[in-house]
């Protein structure tokens, strides 16, 4: 059996009623928590609003334990709520909540227009209120903006119904509202002055000159002030014996508020704050609020439903003007000024002729009936500045575009809604219940739509009008991105067709810039990435322009100094659809270029131990010389800035064909991906660029990408792959003639036969490879294969010959000035004078390698020769100094994800600790290491 919510009452004391009448709900406590969820009936209420309203001074430490506890008493007397994750929520009918109740009449009263209709559900609306709400409650400002909106509406309620009552010639019956709507508000002028009219109008004309010599005392006596224009024509024509003059109707132009407006509580606030009639002075500057944002952000909802929580305070009259910002041809102030003066009671034959003369009559009449103007869809700051009143007035602005200039001015930017909001959203609009039941795809729903009101308010409706669907066909619909858009129209609500208003404004510059930054993906790219967009330097303008227009925001600056930007998901569906020519496919190679010819300047400054391998076909684009300097100074703090853009433009090449662009891109990112032992990234980026290449049928970045596999797979132990991609490397560059290539290949090789035991093979072929620098003349490469054959010496114990072999690579190293690779050698020669005991030489040469490998930046070599000094010192007996390097070393392994060189420090650590009878501290180590040893041989089975 289905049972319902009680009928709760919060306009007066708080009042439950269940099916068989008023029900008692005891303790002060459950009554405020009750209050509270009923004053944001529909909405979920934190706990900790809850909590500060239940114990406003004191908060005990068992307080959410408490408020479970009050949560269960009220379930228990029959009062449904529902737990969410942050907090808790009612979900009420209109007919369960007389403020719910009160608001749907008011509305319906609206949208009757001047009729009878209008004036019953107004009468009806007015008749729920019972007193001040929750008088019976201790007040709490957590209620405070709840509270102040339902009182103000109550009173924008009575002065409508009076308004009706006068246009209708109810006189007589609408002086009693008039009289105590002026106990409430005695200064208010125009309600004064409705108030001798209606007395006029009755007959009463002794009582009408009575008020108005009433209210003329208390301005002058308490307020040192006259009266206005307009109550002193009034006055004038009753003591004339004039016929009554007719009162121009307040206009009441807001559009309806929507039914379904969700989250949003800051902006509401910081809007109707900024707004408020109570907040600033009726002689002073108008009160402005601007709210920008991109396309289907919401901007015109959020400006309504303020409009309407504002309106109370502006009793002379509400104005809505539709700016058409977004139109081919925005509305020209001339015309809007035109209508504004009509709706204040201007005759057509009256209208001044020009903006300058109609400008200033509309800033006079504002001046005596202060107004709450609404200017929607607003083109630019010039268009908006004509429409300003000169005093007293609130005005709220909409625009797609930055508008900026406006002195005072709150300036709100609206971003997507967060999700759990969008989620709500698509409740309201589909229905709780079918939300609930498919969670999951309701949330995939609003991912896909990227949390933007208008496209989640359209997913709604599809889904709406389809009661058949699971939420799960639509899910999947919107799962294809390039079909997206196509989804996201229902009626006249169309995802595209808002983002195609804003995207017709733009100069071909900022079109094309546009389009191109929409193939670059998701992450956020540069600034200068229009520079090679449109080939040419310095079109910060042309970002600006699309900033401006809230079709590409701001994401930020990185570390490096340069502002990132970024479009929200569906804008960049929109702007890849525009881009499929040749004009965007040649900016998309600029721009790759641009990365490439970066990150080559910027990995030749990085610390590397590894052969180079370049595209010289690739095409390159340069940003200007100080620019590039500039940012690639720190040069590992740009790959950090840009490693996801890079690895996007890995894909972007690959996708586009582009495959020299793919591979060369992919290659020069091989050092710092070592530096940082980024494997996954690595072997996503050669992989990708390896089918490229073999699409494109070249057979050098075929090589390169396998080569680069290689590596990958020698690093991770998988030694049988790393051997056959390095045969299949070095047989294609053999054919090619590509001799320092298949040298390096061979390089590698060699490499697998030492790491696998075969030290002889090893040893061949780092010769062999050696005999090939040699004779191309490359000493960086025969420096790598000397200290590679001596480091085989050393596995196979021959010490002569590994110092032989070492010391010649030291000096070719000190002569090149290589000194990442003398931090190398230094290791080895570090592991050397170990095996000759000779400890003290061995630490001096294991700290110069740290030294140098510290002084470069290069942690990851610099935590391997850590961790040798580490054992050094224990071995000498320095247990503490020995086992702190090695728990440093271990650190840098774990922050760098190298799980092989954490695997055998802890085993290191582990062996310390048991011969330091330390058992419980060595049994975590050892195991840490087993558990580590066993991941790793099931990664890479």
């Amino acid at each position: 059996m289905v049972v319902e919510q009680p009928v709760f009452s919060v306009l007066g004391p708080l009042q439950v009623r269940g099916q068989e009448g008023p029900l008692r709900i005891a303790g002060r406590k459950p009554r405020l928590l009750l209050a509270s969820l009923l004053l944001e009936a529909n909405e979920v209420v934190s706990s900790e609003a809850l909590v500060e309203v239940l114990w406003p001074r004191t908060q005990p430490s068992s307080a959410v334990a408490n408020l479970r506890t009050y949560v269960s008493t009220l379930r228990s007397a029959g009062v449904q709520i529902e737990a969410r994750a942050s907090g808790y929520a009612m979900q009420l009918d209109t007919g369960r909540l007389d403020a719910l109740k009160f608001e749907d009449l008011v509305a319906r009263a609206r949208a009757a227009g001047r009729s009878d209709e209008a004036a019953e559900h107004l009468r009806r609306a007015l008749a729920l209120w019972r007193g001040t709400p929750l008088g019976d409650l201790p007040a709490s400002p957590v209620w405070d903006g709840r509270l102040r909106a339902l009182t103000q509406a109550r009173l924008a309620a009575v002065e409508e119904l009076v308004a009706l009552k006068l246009a209708r010639g109810e006189h007589a019956a609408a002086i009693d509202d008039l009289r105590d709507l002026i106990g409430e508000h005695p200064y208010r002028e125009d309600l004064w002055q409705q108030l001798i009219l209606a007395l006029h109008h009755s007959g009463r004309r002794a009582e009408a000159l009575n008020a108005y010599a009433t209210i003329r005392r208390q301005l002058v006596d308490e307020l040192g002030i006259e009266p206005g224009q307009d109550l002193r024509d009034v006055h004038a024509s009753v003591l004339a014996g004039d016929a009554p003059p007719a009162v121009a109707a307040a206009p009441h132009q807001l559009p309806a508020d929507v039914p379904d407006f969700t989250g949003r509580a800051r902006d509401v606030a910081a809007v109707t704050s900024a707004l408020s009639a109570e907040t600033h002075r009726p002689d002073g500057p108008p009160a402005i609020a601007v709210v920008t944002g991109p396309p289907g952000v919401g901007k015109s909802a959020l400006a309504v439903h303020c409009a309407h929580a504002l309106r109370a305070g502006y009793p002379a009259g509400q104005l809505y003007l539709c700016l058409g910002g977004t139109d081919a041809e925005p509305a020209d102030p001339l015309a809007l000024l035109a209508e504004a003066l009509r709706a204040l009671g201007v005759a057509e034959a009256a209208l001044p002729p020009t903006v300058r003369e109609r400008a200033s009559l509309y800033r006079s009449l504002l001046s005596e009936r202060p107004m709450l103007v609404l200017l929607d869809d607003a083109a630019d700051t010039a268009q908006v500045r004509a429409l300003l009143p000169g005093s007293g007035s609130a005005v709220l602005v909409t625009s797609r575009r930055r508008i900026a200039e406006l002195p005072g001015a709150l300036q709100l930017e609206l971003d997507v809604l967060p999700p759990a909001e969008a989620e709500q959203l698509l409740g309201r609009i589909v229905g709780p219940e079918r939300v609930a039941e498919e969670r999951e795809a309701a949330q995939a729903i609003v991912r896909s739509c990227g949390h933007l009101p208008l496209a989640v308010r359209v997913a709604g409706a599809r889904l709406a009008g389809r009661p058949g669907w699971s939420l799960g066909v639509l899910r999947q619909r919107l799962e294809d991105e390039a079909g997206r858009l196509d989804e996201l129209r229902a009626g006249d609500l169309e995802v595209r067709g808002s983002f195609e208003l804003s995207y017709r404004r733009l100069s071909d510059d900022a079109a094309l810039a546009f389009r191109a930054i929409g193939l670059l993906g998701e992450q956020s790219v540069p600034g200068w990435v229009a520079d090679a967009v449109l080939d040419r330097p310095r079109s910060d303008a042309v970002v600006d322009t699309l900033v401006d227009a809230n079709l590409l925001r701001l994401a930020g600056t990185d570390p490096v100094g340069q502002p990132r930007y970024r479009l929200h998901d569906l804008i960049r569906c929109a702007a890849k659809e525009k881009a499929g020519g040749d004009t965007e496919r040649n900016a998309l190679a600029r721009v790759l270029g641009g990365w490439l010819t970066a990150a080559e300047h910027a990995s030749l400054r990085l610390p590397t131990t590894l052969f180079g391998l370049t595209s010289d076909l690739a095409p390159r684009w340069s940003l200007e010389r100080e620019t590039l300097g500039r940012l690639t100074a720190q040069p590992l703090s740009w790959f950090d800035a840009e490693r996801e853009s890079l690895v996007e433009a890995v894909r972007l090449a690959a996708g586009a064909g582009l495959a020299q662009s793919a591979w060369g891109l992919a290659a020069t990112l091989v050092p710092y991906f070592d530096l940082h032992c980024l494997l996954e990234e690595w072997q996503l980026t050669h992989r990708l660029a390896l089918d490229s290449a073999r699409a494109a049928g070249d057979r050098h970045g075929e090589a390169a990408m396998l080569r680069g596999l290689a590596q990958v797979c020698l690093y991770q132990d998988r030694y049988a792959e790393a051997e056959d991609m390095f045969k299949r490397a070095r047989t294609i560059f053999r054919e090619l003639g590509d001799t320092r290539s298949e040298a390096i290949s061979i390089c590698g090789l060699a490499a697998v036969s030492q790491f696998s035991g075969r030290h002889l093979k090893a040893l061949g072929s780092f010769r062999q490879a050696l005999a090939m620098f040699l004779a191309i003349g490359d000493r960086s490469g025969e420096a790598y294969a000397r200290q590679a054959i001596g480091r085989v010496h050393l596995s196979l114990r021959d010490l002569q010959q590994a110092s032989r072999w070492l010391g010649d690579a030291l000096r070719l190293a000190e002569e090149l000035g290589d000194t990442h690779r003398e931090g190398c050698v230094s290791m080895q020669l570090g592991r050397m004078y170990d095996l000759f005991a000779q400890s003290e030489r061995a630490m001096r040469y294991q700290g110069h390698a740290l030294d140098i490998f510290e002084a470069l930046g290069d942690r990851h070599c610099g935590a391997y020769a850590m961790r040798n000094l580490g054992g050094l010192q224990v071995a000498r007996g320095d247990r503490s100094d020995g086992s702190d390097q090695l728990e440093r070393s271990l650190v840098i392994f774990q922050q760098l994800g190298d799980r092989s060189g954490e695997a055998d420090t802890y085993q290191t650590l582990g062996e310390l600790y048991r011969s330091s009878g330390r058992t419980t501290l060595a049994t975590h180590y050892l195991h840490q290491a087993r558990e580590l040893r066993r991941e790793l041989s099931e990664s890479f089975a």
